[in-house]
Formats: structure tokens, sequence, C-alpha cells
């Protein structure tokens, strides 16, 4: 497999980074939603730190990921495709990136103008704070971070199903292009 993206499939950075941030998106979503359950206890805190700390490296990926994807370019649509599910799909694909930078900085800002406690990445170092205390822009935060994550996971599975659809369904190499190349069925042997 090739480091870099080529025209008929994702290089392992881009494989790497997608399904490390798919994995981080998706349990940040579970201990987010979590978080209303857990009693106001020292594991309470442990917990909303693990949330943050874990937000910030996501963001950190996604910088990583945007920049990569930019220089490694990207995989041509699956011949025969139709034109309106390349553009779909390409829509989809930045909307993602959008909303996957957006959740942690809403996160972050919600932080920051709450005034609450200097958050640390992951107990190391101490993050500078986006603002000053503000009970106005922490509300608004707030609410994008909170909405957010239901438009980024109604993103994310449309993506989903749209993978699933072309593997089961079309039986096209959309979704093998983004698994490592192990995964790529063999062709058959004519003389078997």
């Amino acid at each position: 497999m090739t480091l870099r993206n080529t025209d008929q499939r994702w290089g392992w950075v881009s494989q790497a980074l997608h399904w490390t941030i798919a994995v981080l998106i998706l349990g940040m979503a579970v201990l987010g939603f979590l978080l209303d359950e857990v009693p106001k206890s020292p594991k309470y805190f442990w917990v909303f730190d693990l949330h943050k700390s874990t937000g910030l490296t996501v963001l950190a990926l996604m910088l990583v990921r945007l920049g990569w994807r930019l220089w490694a370019g990207a995989p041509r649509p699956v011949p025969g495709t139709p034109t309106w599910q390349e553009w779909i799909a390409r829509l989809t694909h930045w909307a993602i990136y959008a909303m996957a930078f957006l959740m942690p900085i809403s996160g972050w800002l919600y932080d920051s103008a709450s005034g609450l406690r200097a958050l640390t990445w992951f107990g190391l170092f101490t993050v500078p704070k986006l603002a000053a205390p503000d009970r106005d822009l922490r509300g608004l935060a707030h609410d994008m971070h909170e909405t957010g994550i239901w438009i980024l996971l109604a993103l994310l599975a449309a993506h989903i199903g749209a993978a699933l659809y072309h593997h089961f369904v079309v039986r096209d190499r959309t979704l093998v292009r983004m698994l490592p190349a192990s995964f790529e069925p063999k062709p058959r042997d004519p003389a078997a």
C-alpha cells in the first residue's frame, strides 16, 4: 500500500487518519451523551477532561487530515458512479470535515467562556482559553456544540450508509478503497 493516495485508492496515511478520527468522534459522542448521567464527583471531572482532551486531539488530527488531503489528493470516483452521487459524496465529505472542526472548536469555546478551571490536555499541559468568561458566548457555544453533534451524527450515518450501500448493493470498490489492501478482493483464477 502506498503512503500517498492514488487515483484508485486511499493511501495508508489517509486510511489511518480516517479510521482513528472516526473512532475518536464516535467514542466522544458516546462519552458526551453519558456526561449528563455521571454524578458530579472526581470521576465526573476525569471523564469531562477526557472528553475535552480527546476533542482537542480530534481537532489536531483534522488539521493534519485536511493538510494531507489537500497535498495527497483523493481517488477518483469509482467508475460507473452517477454524477449526482459524486456531488452528494463530495458535499457530504466536506460537511463532515466542517462539523469535525466545529465540534471541538465549539467545545473549546464553551469551556473557555464558562470560566471553568484550566483545561489540561490529558494532564500534560494547559490549553489556552479562547475567550474570557462570558455567559452569552458560553450559551451560544453550548448550543452550537449540542446541535452540532446531531448534525455530525446524521452526516456520519449518511456516509456510512452510502459506503455500505456501495459495498453490499452496488458491489463496487468504494468502501474497500478506504480499507487496508488485505481487504481487497482477490481476482478470480480463470483456471479454477
